[in-house]
């Protein structure tokens, strides 16, 4: 990529020299020069080419000299890394400049290889600079985009490197909860759009709040339904124990929604909750186009099957734990029978 350069210089003869000790440059399309005689000059230049990579100016020129061209640069959006010439023990003024931004400087009378130098320099810095730039935007695009699954704790470092550790399709010890509302469908046909949306939003956020808290992945939202995945992707030896505690935080903050839109007469459905830890295939199924980070296996399906065994139950919360799941997913009491009858139900879903 072709670096444009300004040189500010109202010494007739300095265009000349530059081109001639930058021809081979020049001709490699390695660098590119436009020049003006002062710094409104220059203003005007880089208003017509905010393209400009770097400016070589000198201190002592009529209109604006190149201190206030200087301050000028720097007080400007698109900040330009900036070259400053000037004479030869000028010290006041050199500490001046490079109090007020300057990149590097050099004096006068200019040694041609030592201004080849220094630009060469101070090209590689702008073009670093841009590049961690580059890199900022990207990971605080991925962040918005990871924000949405994961923690903001875990989307911080996944953003990083979104194909980092723990990304990729590999199998897993994982939890799995699924979250549902009895009766959403029903409710949709017969509640106001503007109700709906201030009622659905406030029970996603509030019930995604609670699955960020226990550093819980959201792996997907549907509707009314959340699938949420512990231990996936970053490891969490305690996985287990915070998926109950998450599910039992699930169904109390439920509870009290559902309270609360009751006393302004709407009957939100009860949401019933399914859990269960085992091994499972975990990571991006989203293909090149999307990203998709989600599981796949038995242990997704029980804990899903568990989730509508509720409804023939008329129970809220069942749950069931894999002996390798490094804890246990015992939440509140219950019958052994009930829970038998659970599992039965959940085999033949």
């Amino acid at each position: 990529m072709t670096a444009t350069i300004l040189v500010v210089d109202d010494e007739p003869d300095l265009e000349a020299l530059v081109l001639q000790k930058f021809r081979r440059q020049i001709r490699e399309g390695a660098v590119n020069f436009v020049f003006a005689h002062d710094g409104i000059e220059a203003l005007q230049l880089l208003e017509q080419n905010p393209r400009v990579d770097l400016v070589v100016s000198d201190i002592k020129m009529p209109r604006m000299d190149g201190l206030s061209l200087l301050q000028k640069l720097q007080e400007a959006e698109d900040k330009k890394w900036t070259i400053i010439v000037s004479a030869y023990g000028d010290m006041s003024n050199i500490r001046t400049a490079m109090n007020r931004g300057a990149f590097d400087f050099l004096t006068k009378p200019i040694d041609f290889t030592d201004l080849e130098m220094t630009i060469d320099k101070t090209l590689r810095h702008v073009e670093m600079m841009r590049e961690l730039r580059r890199r900022q935007i990207q990971a605080e695009r991925a962040h918005a985009s990871l924000s949405r699954y994961f923690s903001p704790q875990l989307a911080s470092r996944l953003a990083v490197d979104v194909e980092g550790t723990g990304m990729e399709v590999g199998r897993r010890a994982v939890a799995a909860i699924f979250t549902d509302v009895t009766g959403f469908t029903a409710m949709v046909e017969r509640i106001a759009p503007e109700i709906l949306g201030t009622l659905l939003n406030e029970y996603m956020a509030g019930m995604t709040d609670i699955v960020f808290a226990h550093d819980g992945t959201v792996a997907k939202v549907m509707g009314d339904a959340i699938h949420i995945l512990f231990n996936a992707p970053g490891d969490q030896p305690d996985y287990a124990t915070r998926a109950i505690a998450c599910a039992h935080d699930l169904n109390e903050w439920a509870g009290d929604f559902r309270e609360r839109w009751k006393m302004r007469g709407v009957n939100f459905g009860i949401t019933r909750i399914g859990a269960h830890a085992g091994p499972a295939l975990v990571g991006n199924f989203g293909g090149s186009r999307f990203f998709d980070y989600t599981a796949h296996g038995d242990t997704i399906n029980i804990a899903a099957r568990l989730e509508g065994a509720n409804k023939f139950l008329g129970t809220h919360l069942r749950q069931r734990s894999h002996r390798r799941a490094g804890g246990k997913l015992s939440g509140a009491p219950h019958r052994r029978s009930h829970f038998a009858r659970a599992q039965r139900t959940a085999a033949r879903l």
